[in-house]
């Protein structure tokens, strides 16, 4: 089935080329993500909204346009298809993250705001229909009329799901409004009292309601429920180094995930597999507010994408 656009993205137009579709792909695959927090399901959405857009591009006028309201129905799909399969999830969930090992914290402003690890989180906690308005109005600017359409409901539905959403997120997104310098300062203070090994030191450079959340997907077992507390999250942090019996060539780098300050792990497990994990800082006011590991390797992804 096809979904058709609104009315005022139609008109005739010559058949797209695959190099006129692979403009749009970044931005679509943008939205995709921050919605799906997958990427393998961003690219396969991305992927069926090309083949749909080929098949109807007799009818699109706005490209663009045409393209963000089919990702965003397929998305809401997807999403309602993907509770299920997220509430059996062996622990905590947490996005597949992208890691940038030789990122420039200065550079990356645009890229934070567009798929924040923190929102990711936070988003994981909204009905289908709430996301996809609160994502496609706030992030990417699309009108309640338009947002009505991809969800198949009216405009005030739309906008009552946005407003929803947007509360739901103001109360519980963890807090990160540091300039990048005191980031970079704090990332470099984390790395060395955890070389340290010293509880003490590193419960300094915790906010007292810091939140520790981990995905180890099955691969290892972690805390089933979020950490909170400075020394609580210390020490279960500290264990989870000390428990995992790396390698002589496990190399922890610091780097940007999803554009936040944030470390990845890299090399071998003491018992031969693969080491590849990450972990993303949340700071405000000179101390971490959140801290995010994703332990799960399938879940890390050293790439360029967004």
């Amino acid at each position: 089935m096809c979904y058709p656009p609104p009315g005022n993205l139609r008109e005739n137009s010559p058949m797209p080329s695959a190099e006129q579709f692979e403009a749009h792909r970044p931005h679509l695959f943008s939205v995709a993500y921050r919605m799906l927090g997958s990427a393998a399901e961003a690219q396969d959405v991305v992927q069926e909204a090309w083949l749909r857009y080929a098949r109807n591009a007799d009818d699109i006028r706005d490209p663009r346009g045409w393209l963000t309201t089919v990702t965003g129905r397929l998305c809401l799909d997807v999403l309602k298809s993907a509770r299920v399969s997220r509430e059996a999830y062996p622990g905590q969930w947490l996005p597949e993250l992208f890691v940038d090992p030789d990122g420039d914290p200065a550079g990356q402003a645009e890229r934070r705001d567009q798929v924040g690890l923190a929102l990711l989180v936070v988003l994981e906690r909204l009905t289908p229909e709430q996301r996809v308005a609160l994502v496609l109005h706030d992030a990417f600017a699309m009108p309640y009329e338009e947002i009505a359409f991809v969800l198949n409901s009216t405009e005030a539905a739309a906008r009552q799901h946005a407003s929803r959403g947007r509360r739901a997120v103001a109360e519980g997104q963890v807090r990160h409004t540091t300039d990048q310098a005191e980031q970079r300062r704090v990332l470099a203070a984390f790395l060395e009292a955890v070389d340290g090994g010293d509880v003490r030191e590193l419960a300094a450079l915790l906010a007292p309601d810091v939140v520790s959340i981990s995905d180890g997907g099955g691969w290892f077992n972690t805390a089933r429920r979020p950490v909170v507390g400075a020394d609580h999250v210390a020490r279960f942090f500290l264990g989870v180094i000390t428990g995992k019996r790396l390698g002589d060539d496990a190399v922890f780098t610091p780097a940007l995930v999803n554009g936040m300050p944030g470390v990845y792990a890299s090399g071998r497990y003491a018992d031969g597999r693969p080491l590849r994990a990450a972990l993303g800082l949340t700071v405000e006011g000179g101390r971490i507010t959140g801290m995010f590991q994703q332990l799960n390797p399938t879940k890390v992804l050293v790439s360029d994408l967004l």
